[in-house]
C-alpha cells in the first residue's frame, strides 16, 4: 500500500522542481556533497526564498583554485544563497564526501536506534 508521509527530504536531478520546493518551503536545508553544478543550482534555488537556514558542504575543494566546490557558505551568506541569520551556523567540512557522509549517517542513525532501544 502507498504511505502518505511528508519527507523528511528532498532530492531532485530538475532545477525547475528545486526551485519550486525551495520557494514554498518554510525552512530548507542544503546538504552538498562536492560542488560543481548541483551545488550552484542547489544554491540558486534558495536565493529566490532569501537563502536556506541549515547548510552542511562535504568536499575537498579549496578556495584558492576559484571552483565552485571550494567556495565557503561565508561566499554564499553574501549572495543571500544562505541566511546571514540561519538558526546555525552553516558548516563546510573538508573531506572526501564518499568516506564522510556514510559516516556521518551511520552515527545518526545510530544514536536514533539506540535512543529507541531505552
Amino acid at each position: 500500500p502507498h504511505l502518505q508521509c511528508k519527507p523528511k527530504a528532498v532530492v531532485s536531478t530538475q532545477s525547475t522542481g528545486i526551485d519550486r520546493i525551495a520557494g514554498t518551503a518554510q525552512k530548507t536545508g542544503m546538504l552538498v556533497l562536492g560542488g560543481g553544478l548541483v551545488k550552484h543550482h542547489i544554491c540558486n534555488a534558495n536565493l529566490t526564498r532569501n537563502g536556506a537556514d541549515f547548510v552542511v558542504y562535504i568536499n575537498t575543494g579549496q578556495q584558492f583554485d576559484g571552483s565552485d566546490a571550494g567556495a565557503t557558505p561565508d561566499e554564499a551568506v553574501s549572495w543571500g544563497k544562505i541566511k546571514s541569520d540561519a538558526p546555525k551556523k552553516p558548516v563546510k567540512v573538508f573531506a572526501e564526501a564518499t568516506l564522510i557522509f556514510p559516516l556521518l549517517v551511520a552515527k545518526t542513525f545510530a544514536e536514533d536506534f539506540s535512543k529507541t532501544k531505552k
